[in-house]
């Protein structure tokens, strides 16, 4: 086995990894994520194979300490919990594990117990992240998840009791047939929880082209809020659940002190991070690849599925440094772009920085304070460029200004 932890002089790089597990009861009418149902045989041998590449690749990463994992879908719950106990071996026994590792699995209510969940810890699972959607039943009906508020009650219970102490929500707003009140009505559910959550991750309905509900939208056949209930409930989110003592520190992201999801971060950061199993993304010394979601394919060669390998240039790279970066509300620092290319921000975004600084869409933060007017940025290296609140309500808008021709 791997020693676990560093020293201060070890000098391995960070990487984060992601682990996707295709499989789920059912599909829900609005997902276009890669999944589908999975019976007993098909998963073992899914595991088997997720085995094979995870191990199989750890030569890769021998300068590299894991610093976060997340085991997405799908619905990993609804996979065996001795499948996630040998995927945590696998990696504690191929690769270099940081002590404070934080470690996130997804799960759906319905898909879990208390035994399952106890296991999930001594495993080495210390982050769970449920899926609620909606505290309302019908709500829950009309998207075509399989599990109802009471089910869930029991499944956040049953995490508290097997001692996770680190729980992500996730809940949707602009549901079909969803009102005010009753997308109030979820926000104050969730808060109401015995010992809440420590995350809650908000995310508006985004009826995505070949899903069910876009065709029913297309049909006529579904009812939406319009634009106007879309934004009081975008507004309410915020306002709840900073009242609550949740802080925004990502576009659909609210967390405690403390309880921010570093993997997450990772992304927007653009930290390194390796994908494994069925399409799995990964970005390694800046150059993207991903493997192909062919699962026949997958299951015959997963050492041989990397697919669609591209180095990025130094523009792309740029480009990612902005627009994910912008997504956490403090922002990017203008000294960690100087590091990292050379060359100030402004030289390259000037006028666009300047013209969303104008607008209000765009702030200076320095150590000082904020220089609204953009008239003279202080972009030390303390400094930092972040969107304003205005500028979060229209943040696709300010991000795609960012792209290089």
């Amino acid at each position: 086995m791997r020693e676990q932890g560093c020293d201060k002089e070890d000098d391995r790089k960070d990487l984060e990894l992601y682990f996707h597990i295709p499989f789920c009861v059912r599909k829900c009418l609005y997902c276009d994520f890669l999944s589908a149902p999975g019976d007993e045989e098909a998963m073992r041998l899914y595991m088997e194979a997720l085995f094979t590449e995870t191990a199989g690749s750890a030569f890769r990463y021998m300068n590299y300490r894991v610093v976060s994992i997340f085991i997405g879908g799908g619905t990993p719950s609804l996979v065996p919990v001795s499948a996630m106990e040998r995927l945590m071996e696998t990696v504690r026994s191929n690769y270099h594990m940081a002590q404070d590792a934080e470690v996130t699995i997804e799960a759906n209510p319905g898909t879990v117990t208390r035994e399952g969940l106890e296991r999930y810890g001594r495993a080495g699972i210390n982050r769970l992240s449920i899926g609620l959607q909606s505290a309302e039943d019908g709500e829950l009906a009309a998207i075509g998840r399989i599990h109802t508020w009471e089910q869930f009650k029991q499944a956040y219970a049953a995490a508290r009791k097997a001692g996770f102490r680190n729980i992500n929500v996730d809940i949707m707003s602009a549901l079909p047939g969803q009102t005010l009140s009753g997308y109030r009505n979820t926000l104050e559910c969730v808060l109401a929880l015995d010992s809440p959550p420590e995350h809650i991750s908000a995310y508006s309905l985004i009826l995505e082209e070949g899903t069910p509900l876009y065709e029913r939208y297309e049909r006529g056949e579904l009812k939406l809020p319009d634009e106007d209930t879309d934004r009081e409930m975008y507004r309410e989110t915020k306002e709840c659940l900073e009242k609550a003592g949740y802080h925004r520190y990502e576009i659909s992201n609210y967390a405690k002190k403390g309880y921010e999801c570093r993997h997450n971060c990772g992304y927007w950061e653009r930290r390194q991070y390796a994908g494994f199993g069925l399409g799995a993304a990964s970005l390694v010394d800046n150059i993207r690849f991903q493997n192909g979601e062919d699962l026949a394919a997958y299951l015959a060669d997963p050492m041989g599925s990397r697919k669609e390998i591209h180095p990025l240039s130094r523009e792309e790279q740029m480009e990612e440094f902005l627009f994910l970066g912008l997504r956490l509300t403090e922002g990017v620092s203008f000294g960690k772009f100087r590091g990292l290319f050379g060359q100030e921000m402004e030289e390259i975004y000037g006028e666009v920085i300047r013209k969303n600084v104008r607008d209000g869409l765009l702030q200076i933060i320095s150590r000082s304070g904020k220089d609204r007017e953009g008239k003279k940025p202080l972009t030390g290296d303390r400094s930092r460029l972040a969107l304003t609140e205005k500028g979060l309500d229209v943040s696709n808008y300010v991000m795609a200004q960012f792209l290089l021709d």
